[in-house]
């Protein structure tokens, strides 16, 4: 019978928010058996980049991440966020460590290539490490992984949080039952996006189909939900959408997404 593992993706919102982030690493720490957190800092970034005179560049939400762009994402990400993370998980006993994609050579990725839009030194993953991963957690170490991969040539390049958690999940999903949890602001996805508390509870292949014909699913949305399956049809077990208090395990008001 294979261990659980949890792989944790906590949102840009959570992270700028000192109150916010505090509340979810202490539900974090508490989460029961192996478990992985996964982040961004966006915003962190964007707010570095205005005082150091850098404009940030952004198209449907994505980040252009130039050669100026790489150094200030690798301050706050590698940085700043990362260790502060590991620092607050360490006072609430778990024994932290924080990685970006190119330490272990945890996550391999290559410069996405120039269609329409050339979005720079962003990275699409090819490989993770698994075998480090599981290395650390048979050692009791919790890896904290920051939005950052490597293309093995000595460039580190900016990748989508949400889709490192999924690939992470994936990896793992092999040797642990694995469960891929997004944290966020909402709690989970509604049917009502003005109703906080319209969560659609469960969502399999058919209703995730009827939901996007009806426009309940849309926009931000939709990237989030193509990475939730993505994980799913490559026997990641489940995966749950919701805010903080969907890692409580008395808390019954998230998404939980399965085929």
């Amino acid at each position: 019978m294979k261990n659980k593992l949890s792989v944790v993706k906590v949102g840009g919102n959570v992270i700028e928010d000192e109150k916010a982030l505090a509340v979810f690493l202490t539900a974090f720490a508490k989460l029961d058996g192996l478990k992985i957190l996964v982040h961004g800092g966006g915003k962190l970034a964007t707010q570095l980049a205005t005082k150091l005179g850098v404009e940030s560049k952004m198209i449907d939400g994505r980040r252009i991440t130039d050669a100026e762009t790489v150094d200030i994402i690798t301050m706050v990400y590698g940085g700043l966020a990362n260790k502060k993370i590991v620092a607050q998980l360490q006072a609430k006993n778990i024994n932290a460590i924080g990685l970006s994609g190119a330490d272990g050579d945890s996550i391999q990725a290559h410069k996405r290539p120039v269609k329409e839009i050339d979005y720079g030194f962003v990275g699409d993953i090819d490989s993770v490490n698994s075998e480090l991963i599981s290395n650390l957690l048979s050692i009791n170490l919790t890896p904290i992984f920051c939005a950052l991969s490597h293309d093995g040539a000595g460039q580190l390049l900016n990748t989508n949080a949400d889709t490192i958690a999924s690939e992470i999940a994936i990896g793992m999903a092999s040797t642990y039952e694995t469960t891929l949890y997004y944290c966020f602001e909402k709690k989970g996805v509604l049917m009502d996006i003005n109703d906080d508390n319209s969560v659609v509870k469960n969502i399999n292949t058919t209703t995730y189909k009827e939901l996007l014909s009806a426009g309940i699913i849309a926009d931000g949305m939709l990237p989030k939900l193509h990475n939730c399956f993505h994980a799913l049809n490559h026997t990641v077990k489940k995966v749950c959408l919701g805010d903080v208090t969907m890692l409580d395990k008395n808390t019954e008001l998230f998404t939980t997404l399965t085929l």
